[in-house]
């Protein structure tokens, strides 16, 4: 994948390397992920992906309470939905879409239960925390392309807009100090009717176009 930098401590080095190395690096990035005890109101294990040194980034907003136990984001209904949406617009099964893509989240452990009911909404302080491993994702990866799920996820990159006016455009944003494109998509929930009526119908499909004719998943 040409040129990456990984983050360790205060230092970046450079690794030229071909692609088994790099996910190599990015595995050794996970580890010190899994190992991460910033946040103590937020439910352990941590949840990651697969080590996939991939030019395109997948920004989920927090595990739920299943991801945990089956050890992987995005493991049960919306999850489905999403690879639905992968399958539908890029003919990609689950297994290749999480071999292709590297999947990162706002959060990545599960935040727990509010008092009301629903999964509680991570605080400003364990945002700002995980925060840290996005910007070394970004670091390392150097993403060409970014796609942030949800409202919680959209807002880290372009701040708090309505869905209807993000879903199907396609913004130029700079994280990290790294520029990207970036393609929001609405969460998948089960909960929300949003990308099943108009014109989130719509914009979703639109959405998808943006994702399929871009350069980085032709690498």
């Amino acid at each position: 994948m040409g040129a990456a930098r990984f983050e360790s401590g205060d230092s970046l080095r450079r690794i030229v390397s071909p692609p088994s190395t790099a996910a190599a690096v990015v595995e050794q990035h996970l580890a010190a992920l899994r190992a991460c005890t910033l946040c103590p109101r937020m439910h352990k294990p941590v949840v990651v992906g697969r080590p996939v040194a991939s030019r395109v980034l997948l920004v989920g907003q927090a595990p739920g309470d299943k991801e945990p136990k089956l050890g992987r984001p995005f493991a049960w209904t919306a999850g489905r939905t999403l690879f639905k949406w992968f399958h539908e617009a890029l003919g990609w099964s689950e297994d290749e879409t999480r071999d292709r893509i590297y999947f990162a989240a706002v959060c990545r452990c599960f935040p727990g239960k509010r008092a009301g009911g629903g999964d509680r909404v991570p605080a400003p302080d364990e945002i700002a925390h995980c925060a840290r491993w996005l910007a070394r994702e970004f670091a390392l990866l150097r993403p060409q392309l970014v796609l942030p799920v949800g409202k919680l996820a959209i807002t880290q990159f372009l701040g708090e807009r309505p869905l209807a006016v993000v879903v199907g455009e396609k913004f130029r944003i700079t994280y990290a100090g790294h520029a990207a494109d970036c393609v929001p998509l609405p969460h998948p929930s089960g909960a929300s009717p949003w990308h099943r009526m108009e014109p989130g119908k719509t914009l979703l499909h639109a959405a998808f176009a943006h994702v399929a004719a871009h350069p980085a998943l032709k690498i």
